[in-house]
């Protein structure tokens, strides 16, 4: 059976990305951590099927300016 252990690691996010997930994972009946591992599973999946990072529906979803995000770093 494979290996059921989570890692954990440390995540620095900006506020506004923050509020965003936090925004959306409650829409999704999900923790803040629940929603940032599902979509980073979601983008893996996509990944593996089109060798795209992102499938555009997700970028559509998240109702944040990412270039206002970038800008933040």
């Amino acid at each position: 059976m494979a290996d059921q252990k989570k890692k954990q690691i440390p995540l620095r996010l900006s506020a506004k990305l923050y509020d965003a997930i936090a925004a959306w994972a409650e829409d999704d009946f999900r923790s803040v951590n629940g929603q940032i591992e599902y979509l980073l599973t979601e983008c893996v999946r996509q990944r593996k099927k089109s060798g795209k990072y992102t499938p555009k529906r997700l970028e559509e979803s998240l109702e944040i300016d990412i270039e206002e995000l970038e800008a933040d770093r």
